[in-house]
């Protein structure tokens, strides 16, 4: 077992459960179209963020390190995404038999995560703090890849059942498209995190 698993679940709960781009787009899903039709968007984030954190903690981490330049790089084209995203989201068409499509396709997701700040600071923090060189490395990476995909599970079906619960108070046209605006502006505030 990690020595420090404790802090790492700690860090990676508080992470992965906050409010970023992943979460808020999975209740804007499960809302909108219900926890099926959500299912590629939660396989992306799931699996994008463990193989970002995989291959981060197998050399990527060094890149970074030396060129840091690329976190800025992928700062702003992360943010470009996320206003487009934004912007789908706030003038969805709502239809009441959910037959549109899910705004975020799996690939999309998946991809997204290598250039979607948080995730990408996140990946950069466990593995520089909880992985160590030397005869513990691979123990210590196993740890920290099966920590990061558990929450990774964890927070994204959180937010989507979140959603979907929220569906349930939507009586009228009206509190759709609030709740799809609240949720388009949520996404944009998470931009402004990633430069404060």
């Amino acid at each position: 077992m990690h020595p420090e698993f404790i802090s790492l679940s700690l860090f990676m709960l508080v992470t992965s459960c906050s409010p970023g781009p992943n979460n808020i787009v999975a209740s804007y899903s499960g809302f909108n179209f219900g926890i099926l039709k959500t299912v590629p968007h939660m396989i992306g984030v799931i699996f994008g963020f463990t193989t970002l954190v995989t291959i981060m903690n197998f050399g990527l981490i060094n890149i970074f390190n030396n060129f840091p330049i690329l976190q800025e790089i992928l700062k702003y084209s992360g943010s470009i995404f996320l206003l487009y995203l934004a912007y789908k989201i706030a003038f969805s068409q709502i239809r009441s038999d959910n037959s549109s499509n899910n705004p975020v396709k799996f690939i999309e997701t998946f991809f997204f995560q290598f250039i979607n700040p948080k995730s990408v600071v996140v990946s950069v923090i466990i593995v520089s703090t909880y992985v160590e060189k030397g005869e513990n490395f691979i123990n210590y990476s196993s740890w920290v890849i099966g920590t990061a995909f558990f929450f990774a599970c964890f927070s994204i079906m959180f937010w989507t059942l979140i959603g979907k619960f929220l569906r349930k108070f939507a009586t009228n046209e009206k509190f759709v498209k609030v709740f799809n605006y609240i949720m388009s502006f949520l996404l944009v505030s998470c931009i402004a995190t990633f430069y404060l």
